[in-house]
């Protein structure tokens, strides 16, 4: 459970009773354990991979984008849920870990709807076109450039599209005074920048580690 704020036999009953992950999300999240250590925390949990399909679905996009890819297990939940013609365009920064995507984008029967784009986010981003307009965006990265994909996000998103943010509750410690880490300092400021925008509304959701829905008016 990424939710330590919860008490864990809820966190265990909550995921009880969530649809769980098939067999090539299993072997995944298996295989990114064993290759990259302590780094396997970033990996979303089965809860929030579900709620990444769920959402995709009920929102019928089409256009998808995705910063911070890891080893494609939140990609392959976003692209089970594109509407029919739709695409996902996926930023990295790491050949060495979306190599292990790249081929469970195969095994998922998904890798001909992804686009995967190498470099810093922050400017591979400018790449993306005005037209056609984004439908849903998922940010999961370096939590200090948050506001940067977002407003770069922000002047793609089509009217009615969705924002969602990850790590927004950092373990539940942003809203421990006594809390002053650095990343629990970015997230914040994050958190504060959204709930200031007058463009969107939001909501902050219990999924994992905090998750952040955003939608653009």
């Amino acid at each position: 459970m990424k939710a330590t704020y919860l008490d864990p036999a809820v966190g265990q009953y909550l995921l009880a009773h969530t649809t769980l992950p098939d067999e090539i999300l299993d072997a995944l999240a298996v295989e990114t354990r064993e290759l990259t250590g302590d780094d396997a925390r970033m990996q979303i949990s089965p809860d929030q991979g579900s709620f990444l399909t769920m959402i995709t679905r009920l929102c019928g996009a089409r256009n998808a984008v995705e910063v911070g890819t890891f080893t494609g297990y939140s990609s392959i939940c976003l692209a089970r849920g594109l509407a029919p013609g739709g695409g996902l365009t996926c930023f990295d920064v790491s050949e060495e870990w979306t190599a292990i995507a790249r081929r469970y984008w195969e095994k998922a029967q998904v890798a001909d709807l992804i686009d995967l784009r190498i470099g810093p986010a922050a400017e591979r981003l400018l790449e993306l076109p005005q037209h056609p307009a984004v439908d849903l965006a998922f940010i999961d990265a370096d939590k200090a450039a948050y506001p940067v994909y977002y407003e770069l996000l922000m002047e793609r998103l089509a009217p009615g599209g969705l924002i969602l943010a990850d790590n927004t509750l950092r373990g539940g410690r942003v809203a421990d005074p006594a809390s002053d880490e650095e990343t629990v300092r970015y997230m914040r400021a994050f958190n504060d920048m959204v709930t200031a925008d007058e463009r969107t509304t939001s909501v902050m959701l219990p999924i994992a580690d905090g998750l952040t829905m955003i939608r653009k008016h």
